[in-house]
Order: structure tokens, then sequence, then C-alpha cells
């Protein structure tokens, strides 16, 4: 079955040291007043402040990968659980759910449609982009950027370190064309500064 494009954000896919049974997530806060929306599966960026907000696209060393969060919902006077953080609606601040157990890994989406991520690409470092989130569902629309792939700059926030191939035939396993199902682990990150290949 050929790759299509259906970015879906970075989903734990285990840890590099064989883990099992554990999310590996901390809780987090999101200030009140930040408006960045934030949907399940999108990188987050620690702040001065201690706070985390969702991260943009670059060389900016990122906290981890959120999942969800529960706030005071303003409307309905109660405390509710969410897939994402719309930017609003919440009295006080919105506590986040994220990922930062550096040796978890994650499934994600290359977001060409022209070149695969390929076998020569293992260990090399790669930057996000943020896509289109569904704002039904809360799901992230995040993908990794193949034009981004660099061995040697350290300050990108993933590292390849491997393909889903299976099972053989399923949407985006063929690891020859554009838009093929990788595996990362995190590169520039909180706990875990690497120093490239």
């Amino acid at each position: 079955m050929a790759n299509t494009s259906a970015p879906f954000g970075f989903q734990l896919a285990g840890f590099l040291d064989g883990r099992t049974g554990s999310l590996g997530q901390q809780t987090r806060l999101i200030a009140n007043g930040d408006s960045n929306a934030v949907y399940s599966g999108d990188p987050v960026t620690s702040l001065s402040t201690g706070y985390v907000t969702r991260s943009t696209a670059g060389t900016t060393q990122i906290a981890g990968i959120f999942i969800g969060c529960s706030y005071l919902n303003t409307s309905l006077g109660r405390t509710v659980w969410s897939p994402s953080w719309p930017g609003s609606g919440a009295t006080g601040d919105v506590t986040a759910y994220v990922i930062t157990d550096p040796q978890a890994t994650f499934k994600v989406q290359a977001g060409g449609s022209t070149t695969a991520i390929g076998i020569i690409d293992t260990n090399a470092n790669i930057n996000f982009a943020l896509g289109t989130p569904n704002t039904t569902t809360g799901q992230s629309g995040a993908y990794v950027d193949q034009t981004t792939i660099n061995p040697a700059t350290t300050t990108l926030p993933f590292r390849i370190i491997g393909f889903v191939t299976s099972p053989p035939g399923a949407p985006n396993t063929d690891i020859t064309t554009g838009y093929n199902n990788v595996i990362v682990a995190f590169n520039f990150q909180d706990f875990r500064v690497t120093t490239g290949t």
C-alpha cells in the first residue's frame, strides 16, 4: 500500500533501554495566559518562567512531547481532562502531561512526498514541523522535516533511530518513498543534550 500524508504528531514507541509499562511523563504547567494551542503529540519547550509552551521548529531545546492536560474549565466550573490545550478557557494555570524521559522514542511521519527518510539517514539529527492539528480530536499534525536532516547539527531536537516497516504493506511502511513513518529519539532536549554523529 502506498504511503499517504497523514501526520499524527509524535507517538510514544518505547524506550531505548527496553523498558515497558511506563509513559516516562512529568507534570508541567502552562501559564493561564498562554494563548498558544497545544495538541497531543506536539513538542513543548521550557520557558525561563518555569512554564512550558508549544515549541516552534528551529534549534531551541525542547522539554518533551505533550500528551494532554487538565484544567479548571471556566465555562463548566469544573476540572476537565483534554488531549489539547485550546489556548484559552482556564481558571488558573493548566497542568500539562509531558513525556520527558530522555530514553523515550517516538513514531512520527516524514513530511515530504518526494524523498523518503532512508537507512542512510540513521543516527542523523532532524527537525520537525507543526503541520495542521485536528481541533476536533486534539491530535497533533506534527511531522519530521527531512529537508533538515543533518548528522552534524547538534541543536536539532530529534535523532532518527529506526523505521516502521511492519506489518508489511501497511500504510506508510514503505521506506523507499516519501511520507514513511520513522522512529526518533530525543536529541536536543532538557534531559538529553547530545553531540551528534
